[in-house]
Order: C-alpha cells, then sequence, then structure tokens
C-alpha cells in the first residue's frame, strides 16, 4: 500500500508546526526563567554575564546536541544567540534598576 506523497508532506508539516509551537512555548518559559535571574542580579549588583557559565552551557549544549545526532555547531550557535539576547535583557533590567 502506496501513501499519497501529497499527505505524507502535510503530515511532516502538521509536525513542523507542533514542534514549532512547542520551541516558542520552551523559550518563553526560559526567558521567564532568566528575566527572574535579571532581576536578582540587578538587586545585588551582580555583572549581566557570567563568561564561566556560559561556556560551561556551551559545552554541555554541545554534548548534548552530539548525543541527540544534531550538529553541534548549530547547536552552539544557537545557544549563543541566546545568551546575547539574555544578557542584552540583563544589562536593561540593571539600568532600569538603577535609574529608579
Amino acid at each position: 500500500m502506496t501513501t499519497d506523497p501529497v499527505t505524507t508532506l502535510n503530515d511532516l508539516r502538521r509536525s513542523i508546526d507542533n514542534i514549532d509551537a512547542a520551541l516558542v512555548h520552551i523559550l518563553a518559559e526560559r526567558f521567564r526563567c532568566t528575566q527572574a535571574v535579571g532581576k536578582l542580579k540587578a538587586a545585588y549588583d551582580m555583572p549581566p554575564a557570567d563568561h564561566d557559565r556560559e561556556k560551561r552551557q556551551v559545552e554541555r549544549l554541545r554534548r548534548l546536541a552530539e548525543d541527540a545526532d544534531l550538529d553541534s555547531d548549530f547547536a552552539e550557535a544557537f545557544l549563543n544567540f541566546i545568551i546575547k539576547e539574555v544578557i542584552r535583557h540583563h544589562e536593561a533590567i540593571r539600568h532600569e534598576t538603577v535609574n529608579k
């Protein structure tokens, strides 16, 4: 029995759409957590960036990517993008806290 390629394509696209939705919700939750970290850092005059933690996170994500058969360079680039955004948010929170 042969499956219609259009049906297969539509099924795959529905799966991709569901995964994209899950990724957005997971990222939103991650950023809620990092916002709380940013507020804590600002309240206790801690620096917005933690380069040692970032390095450990990149190494950890690369290992996870390799275990999941995902390109570890892609995973690192993705995490670096997120880290830049988090630091930008932490700097903004610090700026807001200082200027109150």
